[in-house]
């Protein structure tokens, strides 16, 4: 029985062969890495990578899914499927605290949520490549002072270089999304850019700083930070958050105190 696409899944299954062809070639799996692959679906990426001899991980919520996937790797010694939420996983647990590669062709209701989460991992994560909406790789990628530069630029830029590698037309899933996708290749930084103080600080500042974007620093960091203070960083507290640069928001999460609890 084929499997119908389910909306609340945000299922789009990739079908090009060109695509396909083209994302293996940008990961260049080999059979010594460690992969984690969020989302397999029907196995279009899942197959290619299996074929490599990589030793897999895959972490699929759709329980019909997983149970064709199940029958069709039977046997086939390199591959682990796990039946959980990829919002709600532990990488490490999965992985066993080694080192790993990250892949998805990631839903689009729940992309930027899940970039976050799977940012926690980033010591452990050599490196991802990722399908997503092209709108969001764009915020991914934003440069202070665009309309896109925004939490999710930010908090990316701290963890990872960001390189979008190409786009992929609605014509290649099944069904077609209405929105173009782009591939994007996430290269984890051995440290933040800038001293930040403590994650959790730098987390604070920068989603009350974008929590109502046409809000002036002066509002909206008032519950953390007041206007001096914000001067005395050397920043002008009548901006908005989409002015400052990576190394201002750090500048402004090095003013909390740390939370030594």
């Amino acid at each position: 029985m084929k499997h119908k696409p389910r909306k609340r899944f945000g299922q789009n299954f990739l079908h090009d062969q060109q695509i396909i062809d083209r994302i293996i070639a940008s990961i260049a799996p080999q059979k010594t890495d460690l992969i984690v692959e969020i989302g397999p679906g029907q196995a279009a990426l899942t197959q290619p990578l299996v074929d490599s001899g990589a030793e897999l991980h895959v972490v699929e919520i759709d329980r019909d899914l997983v149970a064709v996937l199940q029958k069709k790797f039977a046997g086939v010694s390199n591959i682990t499927i796990h039946s959980c939420d990829a919002l709600k996983t532990d990488f490490s647990e999965i992985t066993q605290n080694r080192a790993f590669r990250l892949i998805g062709n990631l839903p689009y209701n729940i992309s930027t949520p899940l970039i976050f989460h799977v940012l926690g991992w980033h010591k452990l994560v050599k490196d991802m490549h990722f399908m997503l909406q092209k709108e969001v790789v764009n915020r991914m990628a934003a440069e202070p002072g665009s309309k896109a530069y925004g939490r999710l630029s930010v908090m990316t830029q701290f963890r990872c270089n960001v390189m979008p590698l190409f786009d992929v037309q609605p014509e290649s899933f099944s069904p077609s999304p209405r929105v173009c996708s782009s591939i994007v290749r996430l290269q984890p930084l051995g440290a933040a850019p800038y001293d930040v103080g403590s994650d959790e600080n730098l987390q604070k500042v920068v989603a009350a700083a974008f929590s109502q974007r046409r809000k002036t620093l002066r509002n909206s960091l008032r519950k953390l930070l007041d206007a001096d203070q914000i001067l005395t960083a050397g920043i002008d507290p009548g901006q908005r958050a989409e002015q400052l640069s990576l190394s201002q928001f750090a500048t402004l999460a090095r003013l909390l105190p740390y939370d030594t609890d």
